[in-house]
């Protein structure tokens, strides 16, 4: 079933993660002082429709429960996120980002956005647009066949 299209897509996606490690993501940051490994945190509580749980942030990021805490400990701590306790079970409690973390993100966004387009500068309109289709796709048939791969 294997042929040399998903040959080449594997490739990419390898090459994919390599250049998303936390070296070359702090230096696609913008210089305010945040660790890059938060932003994968923030992304996801800005991702859910409604406040998330450490739980969810854990599935999402593919780590153990253990490092989601310890991680969104620190965003808390940097003022990123604030935790209130959830109105219909005391025991759990609710993430959501504070201004901060959404003027973070939004930086962090311009960022990202900024070097993907030097990136395609030089595709025509057409292939972006393919492009954005055909990755979106992919993410989200890789989020319904790998739990946390979306």
């Amino acid at each position: 079933m294997s042929d040399e299209a998903v040959a080449a897509v594997e490739r990419a996606m390898v090459a994919i993660r390599r250049s998303q490690s936390r070296r070359v993501l702090s230096r696609m940051a913008p210089a305010d002082g945040i660790d890059p490994t938060l932003f994968g945190v923030l992304d996801v509580v800005e991702e859910r429709a409604e406040a998330c749980g450490v739980g969810e942030v854990a599935a999402a990021l593919g780590v153990d429960q253990p490092r989601a805490s310890r991680l969104v400990a620190r965003a808390v701590d940097q003022g990123l996120l604030t935790r209130t306790t959830a109105p219909t079970d005391a025991r759990r409690t609710l993430l959501t980002l504070t201004d901060d973390g959404r003027s973070a993100l939004a930086h962090a966004h311009e960022a990202r956005r900024a070097v993907f387009d030097q990136v395609m500068a030089d595709w025509s309109a057409t292939d972006r647009h393919d492009f954005a289709r055909l990755i979106t796709r992919f993410v989200a048939s890789l989020g319904r066949v790998v739990p946390g791969g979306d």
